[in-house]
């Protein structure tokens, strides 16, 4: 990250943008939304500078080296798998546990994600359960004949 740290006040009106998701005095986070923007702003012609004023950005609060490695790194997760590159893959790391308690919203998505892996584990096995038994049947059918 560049040394250029962003003071509590830079860090407020930063906040204040639709396309922040979050600040710290060392980063910005922006939104998967922002960064799908910047994408196809980019590749229409526009410059990442240009980009950036035009989403209610101060360059010069921000930096230009932040500015220029936000969009490399942006542009190259794009070549390298598309949209699903730009997303913030933080929200769905399976990383150190969170400490803090969860909310219900929270608890409830999570369990409706186990179940939706869980099924998909199901419908898996069961497809290979089912072929296994095709080729056992082929395999005796073959020494039959």
């Amino acid at each position: 990250m560049t040394k250029n740290y962003l003071t509590p006040n830079q860090q407020n009106e930063l906040k204040k943008n639709p396309y922040v998701k979050g600040v710290s005095e060392k980063g910005i986070t922006y939104t998967d939304e922002f960064r799908r923007l910047f994408i196809s702003e980019n590749e229409a012609g526009k410059l990442p500078r240009q980009i950036f004023e035009e989403a209610g950005f101060d360059i010069v609060m921000i930096g230009m080296i932040r500015v220029q490695k936000s969009a490399n790194r942006w542009r190259t997760a794009y070549r390298n798998k598309g949209v699903t590159g730009l997303e913030d893959t933080r929200k769905f790391s399976s990383g150190r546990p969170i400490e803090r308690e969860l909310s219900l919203e929270e608890k409830y998505a999570r369990l409706e994600a186990k179940a939706r892996l869980l099924e998909a584990e199901n419908e898996l096995l069961k497809k290979l359960d089912l072929l296994e038994r095709q080729m056992m049947t082929k395999k005796s059918q073959s020494k039959r004949n």
